[in-house]
Formats: C-alpha cells, sequence, structure tokens
C-alpha cells in the first residue's frame, strides 16, 4: 500500500486537490478573497499545479524530464506565492498597530536573510547523488524554499507570542495550516538532500498527506465560523496593551 501508483498514492495526490478546488469555490461566495488575494492565488495555484503534476506523472507520453521541469518551475512559482503569503499574513496579525507592524515586518525580513543564508549552507553541504542535474537541483531549490518559508511562519509565532498578540481564527487557521506542511515537507526534502533516504515511496506519502491535513484545517476554520479569537496564552503586556507600546514606538521612531 505504501508503494508508488498504489490506491493510497493515488488518493493523497488526487483527493487534496480535489478538496481545494472544492475549499476555493465556497471561498468565492464571501469577501474571503480581498481580505486575503495572496492566500487565495496560493490555493488556485496549489491546486492547479498539483493536477498537472499528476497527470503528467500517471501520462505514459510525459517523460521523466519534462516532468521534472514542470516540478521545478511549479516550485520557484509556489516558492514566491509563500513569501508572499507570509507578508500577508504578517499585515493581517499586525494591521491594527502600524508601529508595532513596522517593527514586526522589519524582524521578520532580518529572519528572512539569516534564513536564506542558512538555505545557502544547507544547499552547498547537500549529499550529491547520482541523478540527473535537473532532477538534484530541484531538491536543493526545494530545500531552500521550504527552509525559508518555514522559518519565517514559525517567526511569525515567535512574534505573536512575544508581544502577546491575540489571533484572529481565519489569519490563526491559516498559519497553522500552512506551518504544518511546510514543516513537514523541510523535515522531508532534509533527508533527501542529506542522503538519508532516497527514492523512498514514503516521502510522496508523507508530503502529499501533510497538504491533505493542511486542507482540511484550512476547511475548518475557513468554513466554519469561529467567534472568538485564538489568544496566547500568555500574561497581558506590562503597562498597558499593545496600543501602549504602539505609542511608544510611534514616539521612539518620530
Amino acid at each position: 500500500m505504501l508503494q508508488a501508483h498504489s490506491l493510497l498514492w493515488h488518493y493523497l495526490w488526487i483527493a487534496p486537490q480535489i478538496l481545494t478546488l472544492a475549499l476555493v469555490a465556497a471561498l468565492l461566495r464571501g469577501n474571503f478573497r480581498r481580505r486575503y488575494p495572496v492566500f487565495f492565488s496560493y490555493l488556485v495555484f496549489s491546486a492547479i499545479e498539483g493536477i498537472c503534476l499528476y497527470s503528467f506523472d500517471v501520462s505514459p507520453r510525459v517523460g521523466p524530464t519534462t516532468w521534472w521541469r514542470a516540478f521545478l518551475a511549479g516550485t520557484i512559482i509556489e516558492g514566491l506565492l509563500k513569501f508572499a503569503l507570509i507578508g500577508e499574513l504578517v499585515h493581517q496579525l499586525l494591521h491594527p498597530w502600524p508601529s508595532i507592524a513596522k517593527l514586526g515586518r522589519n524582524l521578520i525580513s532580518g529572519a528572512g536573510v539569516v534564513l536564506v543564508l542558512g538555505a545557502s549552507v544547507a544547499a552547498a553541504f547537500a549529499v550529491p547523488d547520482n541523478t540527473p542535474r535537473l532532477i538534484g537541483g530541484a531538491h536543493i531549490i526545494s530545500e531552500a524554499i521550504y527552509l525559508t518559508a518555514a522559518g519565517l511562519i514559525a517567526s511569525i509565532f515567535v512574534l505573536a507570542a512575544y508581544f502577546h498578540i491575540p489571533w484572529e481564527s481565519t489569519n490563526f487557521g491559516i498559519a497553522v495550516g500552512a506551518g504544518f506542511t511546510w514543516c513537514l515537507h523541510l523535515a522531508v526534502w532534509a533527508l533527501v538532500t542529506g542522503g538519508v533516504v532516497r527514492n523512498q515511496a514514503w516521502e510522496d506519502l508523507a508530503m502529499a498527506g501533510a497538504y491533505h491535513v493542511s486542507v482540511l484545517i484550512w476547511c475548518y476554520y475557513l468554513l466554519i465560523p469561529h467567534e472568538v479569537s485564538i489568544q496566547n496564552p500568555a500574561p497581558a503586556l506590562p503597562d498597558g496593551s499593545l496600543d501602549l507600546w504602539n505609542r511608544e514606538l510611534e514616539r521612539l521612531l518620530q
């Protein structure tokens, strides 16, 4: 069952994409597209990309080189959407406090620089394999993108915890779903590029299964009404609230 082109393999590849398209159709009814245009685009592209790669894989007319070229192109475009989504999440989390939002963006940008450097180092120490250059390059680029994206999404949670910022349920659901699948994808690609595992069927199943779980998380938070915001368990900020922090930061910046 845990083999390529098994029934479970087919299900985990195509079912999340169909579920994503159903989620997209449901989100068309409200103003979600205006509030989260990047995430909406990310959902649409991920579903189309997954269906195209699945069709290429099962089609006898498409060779391995074409498939890996399509995979690499999709990985780069999706990577750009991931980074734009992180910016959108930061904006939604901090927009009531402009000065804190500016500080938060600077902190996230700094974390991004460090993570990009870390991704470069990880790519430099990737264990070479006997696969064609195209495939090896796709492995390294995937690891670098997920290392940066997973690190940045974790930085958002750290930032929210440090400032004790309450999460709006939709924003929280998007961040949790994205963080879960990105972190698991990072772990798998790190094992692949590190030479720990190579050409194992469970790699595809694990990554497809993680994305399936993330889509279910998004469906839960985006389609089911949640009246109460997600609160951080930390105690209240000293000497007041986020508004006070925002005013003090404005004063310092001026």
